[in-house]
């Protein structure tokens, strides 16, 4: 998993500008998502990667890094 595979995921699910997507951005903040977004990410993520983010984590990913983070922690 790199770095642009998860960032293509991201703007494929909300359909933001790939430049607006770095390990800093805020989910919320700067790209916009609401909750429904996120859940509509968390499935893509989980589908693209083949690993299942548990619910009590998926509150705690907040920002691109988190989520790469977490990613590459579950051997994806």
């Amino acid at each position: 998993m790199t770095f642009e595979e998860v960032r293509d995921v991201v703007v494929e699910v909300l359909s933001c500008d790939a430049d607006d997507v770095t390990m800093e951005a805020s989910l919320v903040d700067d790209l916009g998502a609401d909750s429904l977004d996120a859940v509509e990410l968390n499935m893509a993520l989980e589908d693209a990667f083949g690993v299942s983010i548990d619910d009590d984590v998926l509150p705690t990913l907040t920002t691109i890094g988190d989520i790469y983070t977490y990613l590459d922690e579950q051997g994806k």
